[in-house]
């Protein structure tokens, strides 16, 4: 492994000439550069093009299992710590089973925590990124931290503590992905080790002289394969349960049918003791049986409990997945990766077949802000009284689960009004109630939020719109939400944000609203809708003694 200027050049704050520690496991390409104190783990591996560079900020730490890919860069300045896992000061640290993709800069004081995944052309600096956290493409980490298992959107600049607190939670198929990632790069850190020495090179080599394609399956493919066969698992899974098998994961398997799987519900299959990769294989056929008609999936466990490489390999259907962990997807090369078909317009992963898009966001809003939710229910006919009735109570903060009990609810309720229900529990009131459904149409679209009252609006629509106060441009329902943060002594501010920057949830302030009455702030309102036409503009309540946001309802879209 030839790996260039190694020794840290003597400088005015350091002359230790330090030299990398490597892993005797870890490849690292020829055409890459480590320089300095630099402390690589165990099957580590360092792509083509590659700086990681400690000459002034020192030492730096990668973890066992990580995967550095094209054109990444490692630096760090002289001054400004991180504290490691093992409690030491580090200028980087980069955790296990992480993922820096092609042309990322991590560039000290900075951490990246295990299991995450940090995009193509994003940044980190001087800031904290907790384990599980997936950063997706061009985004911007600075002088922040990102709390554990959240969520960046491509794009996106997180500056500032307030705006990574408020980041979505990373979903499960999320974590698939960046485990998939992971266990490619393993397969090509392997192969790229084979390609180093001689003795493997030849004997693939002699195996392929003698090999012929068949369907596209070469000879030597099919002897890698032919110790275990099966009719159900495709080569791929097989050899993903062979390469957990030989780096010491146990395997586990989960179904779900299809009505539990939006909701992510797995159950356990039977406990899979298998010390050999054809017992492991008998398993999984047998669950894979023992289940048809629903979706399977298979995982690795680790030493620490942790999942790694989870992958469905059997969907309603009865197909198999047929490209498991070690191949990437078609189109797609290593380390790629593209919106999940199953997330939402901001890419936060979340889905639902009966709500909108917009009632999503405000569930994953309002668990970010630490409040409860519930939904309530009325007939037509006690709907005019306000005599609104609770559904189940919801005691989770999982995004998920909320999502399918308000779709319970809903099914249940068919043909009444059913609203969503914010709860700030503390203060024992409600910050949010907003209408999912009405009785004569579908589960309500709108986007505008012209259907969302924030305090007690359970009278009509039509009596909001007979208030002392009208405007041209807001809908009644709007104005009965500005009249209620007006009255609750809450402050009022509005944001705006383009088509392109929609999706990365990078709104711009206008400022607060001053204004005296309820007339005033209407017409401020309709004065910020007139100057943004042709974006998104969105209504914010502020509560000035808590410090934070009650309301944020998006009043005019492009």
């Amino acid at each position: 492994m030839a790996v260039s200027n190694t020794v840290a050049p003597p400088t005015p704050w350091s002359r230790n000439l330090a030299e990398p520690k490597i892993h005797e496991s870890t490849f690292v390409h020829s055409f890459s550069k480590v320089i300095g104190d630099v402390r690589i783990g165990a099957n580590v591996i360092v792509a083509p093009g590659t700086s990681i560079r400690a000459d002034e900020g020192t030492p730096f730490f990668i973890g066992e299992n990580t995967n550095i890919q094209d054109g990444v860069v490692i630096h760090g300045l002289e001054q400004g710590r991180v504290i490691g896992d093992d409690q030491e000061q580090y200028s980087v640290w980069i955790g296990k089973n992480a993922s820096i993709t092609h042309m990322a800069l991590i560039h000290g004081p900075a951490y990246v925590g295990d299991n995450s995944f940090i995009g193509f052309r994003s940044t980190v600096f001087n800031a904290r990124v907790g384990a599980g956290c997936i950063v997706m493409m061009h985004a911007l980490i600075q002088d922040v931290e990102i709390p554990p298992g959240k969520y960046v959107p491509s794009g996106a600049i997180i500056t500032n503590q307030q705006q990574a607190d408020r980041l979505p939670d990373v979903q499960a198929q999320d974590q698939e992905f960046t485990h998939h990632v992971v266990g490619i790069n393993q397969a090509l850190r392997t192969g790229y080790l084979c390609v180093a020495d001689s003795k493997c090179i030849t004997s693939i080599r002699d195996g392929l002289k003698k090999s012929s394609t068949s369907n596209g399956i070469t000879v030597l493919e099919l002897e890698r394969s032919s110790e275990v066969s099966s009719k159900s698992l495709g080569a791929q899974t097989i050899e993903q349960v062979r390469y957990l098998l030989e780096q010491g994961y146990k395997i586990g398997t989960e179904h779900v049918d299809q009505r539990r799987f939006r909701t992510g519900s797995w159950t356990s299959c039977k406990p899979l003791e298998a010390r050999s990769v054809g017992e492991a294989v008998a398993a999984l056929e047998d669950c894979l049986a023992e289940h048809s008609g629903e979706y399977v999936r298979l995982f690795g466990i680790d030493k620490g409990r942790r999942r790694v490489l989870e992958t469905i390999i059997q969907r309603p259907d009865g197909t198999a997945q047929a490209s498991a962990s070690f191949r990437a997807p078609a189109a797609q090369s290593n380390g790629s990766y593209k919106a999940n078909s199953n997330s939402n317009g901001n890419g936060n992963g979340y889905g639902s077949g009966q709500l909108s898009a917009e009632t999503v966001e405000q569930i994953r809003q309002l668990l970010a802000g630490g409040y409860k939710i519930g939904t309530e229910h009325v007939d037509e006919r006690r709907f005019r009284t306000g005599s609104w009735q609770s559904c189940e109570p919801i005691n989770t903060s999982s995004t998920n689960e909320v999502i399918a009990a308000l779709e319970d609810c809903i099914n249940n309720h068919q043909g009444e009004y059913v609203r969503l229900i914010g709860i700030d529990t503390k203060a024992k009131r409600r910050v949010l109630e907003s209408i999912i459904q009405r009785p004569n149409g579908p589960v309500n679209t709108s986007t505008s939020g012209s259907q969302k009252s924030f305090a007690s609006a359970s009278a009509p629509t039509a009596t909001a719109q007979t208030k002392q106060t009208n405007s041209t441009r807001l809908s009644g329902e709007v104005v009965e939400q500005l009249r209620q943060l007006l009255a609750n002594g809450y402050k009022i501010s509005v944001e705006h944000v383009d088509q392109r920057r929609f999706r990365t949830g990078s709104w711009t302030s206008s400022g607060p609203i001053q204004a005296n009455s309820e007339r005033e702030a209407i017409a401020t309102l309709e004065a910020h809708l007139a100057e943004y036409q042709g974006e998104y503009v969105r209504l914010i309540g502020i509560d000035p003694k808590a410090k934070r946001r009650v309301l944020e309802t998006i009043i005019q879209r492009p």
